[in-house]
């Protein structure tokens, strides 16, 4: 079984995919670390140097790549399922769950993050805040299709382990 964790950048699908993966005894990958491990760029460097649309490339190989591993929590980047058809692919081939946060937590977070994301780079206070505010809701239709919702504030990843292995009996 594949598990795919979505959601916005900071909404702790790293650190939720490493305790799931733990609970259920899968590995886990996240695509953001991988992509620096493979291409050794920081994702933040890619962009300056490159641009979003290749990086987007790239990202759905290494997707594609993963798609077909057994017993593996996949942590993905926060645009990954908004783009091409990486969501139709993960609907297809595993669970997806969706970690869920409201603009205001997710600016929060963001604000005191030590990692480096390119596109919220120049950005803080309002104008983060504007900023997460239109981008959460331009990609939640992507989002919302997920198989399991969960509230990404407080994840409890085994009452989330619980959930994906009763949902597993209904996904062929």
């Amino acid at each position: 079984m594949r598990i795919f964790l979505i959601g916005y950048m900071g909404s702790g699908k790293t650190t939720l995919g490493r305790s799931l993966s733990a609970i259920l005894g899968y590995r886990i990958t996240d695509l953001d670390e991988e992509f620096e491990s493979r291409y050794k760029v920081s994702i933040q460097d890619f962009f300056s140097r490159y641009g979003e649309a290749p990086f987007r490339q790239l990202e759905q190989k290494l997707l594609i790549e993963y798609i077909d591993d057994e017993d593996v929590v996949i942590s993905t980047g926060g645009g990954t399922p908004c783009y091409a058809n990486n969501m139709d692919l993960m609907l297809k081939h595993g669970i997806t769950v969706y970690l869920k946060m409201n603009p205001q937590e997710l600016t929060e977070r963001l604000s005191v993050s030590v990692r480096k994301r390119p596109l919220i780079m120049m950005k803080q206070g309002e104008d983060l805040f504007a900023h997460v505010s239109n981008h959460l809701m331009q990609r939640e239709n992507y989002y919302n299709r997920a198989h399991i919702i969960m509230n990404g504030s407080h994840p409890d990843a085994r009452r989330l382990a619980q959930e994906i292995r009763s949902h597993a009996l209904f996904i062929p």
